[in-house]
């Protein structure tokens, strides 16, 4: 099986400049990458689609480390457009990727320490990598702040979770 995925150029330049992610999936799989203008990956179709959505995760603003754990299947990848919430106005946009990341982090760092997930804003999309059951409720509270949801009630929503 061979896919083909289009990632951001700045990304591409990344995977380009330092190869070690490479050296890093071939402990996991024995798929053929290569590099041109988007990803080709070849090789057995289960640990192609694996690799897919690593690479996925990757242009999504995600490090290797972290998706690392996509190869477990109890992880998931999961991406939520901004503009679904606020429309195609940049400058919303960038207030509400402000809302999500928060002071110094603070609100992002939040929802990943509750829901025990990892958490990436990029461009127009919030993606968060995670067990399914956490990813749910990491998805319930970046969705109360595209919403409107003062981050207050974000932090009551996931300190009941925590205790459940």
């Amino acid at each position: 099986m061979i896919e083909y995925i289009l990632i951001p150029e700045e990304k591409m330049k990344k995977l380009k400049k330092d190869r070690r992610w490479e050296l890093e999936l071939k402990k996991y799989t024995d798929v053929k990458i290569g590099l041109n203008d988007g990803v080709t990956i070849e090789g057995d179709s289960f640990q192609v689609l694996k690799v897919k959505e690593i690479i996925k995760a990757f242009s999504r603003g995600f490090n290797f480390d972290d998706t690392i754990d996509l190869f477990d299947d109890d992880y998931a990848l999961e991406t939520i457009n901004i503009t679904d919430f606020v429309g195609k106005s940049k400058e919303r946009q960038i207030v509400i990727r402000g809302r999500l990341i928060g002071t110094r982090g603070k609100i992002k760092n939040m929802i990943e320490k509750f829901s025990n997930t990892r958490i990436a804003i990029y461009g127009k999309t919030v993606s968060v990598i995670g067990k399914w059951n956490d990813i749910k409720v990491a998805k319930d509270a970046i969705e109360m702040l595209l919403g409107g949801a003062k981050h207050n009630t974000v932090y009551r929503f996931l300190e009941k979770y925590k205790v459940e």
